[in-house]
């Protein structure tokens, strides 16, 4: 999901000078934020993400909102 075209509500931090957003919109729904990704020599593995949660840089981990 492109940060473009999704809408934004409360900034709750920043990461890697990036804005943390409380939560974010877009057309498959709404998304918490969750924790940010480890990263392994500068990459995010996929692979810890759960199912149908988002990776959006710089490495923040949104989850679908319940």
């Amino acid at each position: 999901m492109a940060q473009s075209q999704a809408q934004r509500a409360s900034l709750v931090g920043n990461y890697l000078g990036q804005p943390i957003y409380q939560t974010i919109e877009s057309r498959s729904g709404t998304y918490i934020f969750d924790r940010i990704a480890e990263s392994v020599d500068g990459e995010f593995p996929l692979d810890q993400l759960s199912k149908d949660e988002l990776l959006i840089r710089p490495g923040l981990i949104y989850k679908p909102k319940s």
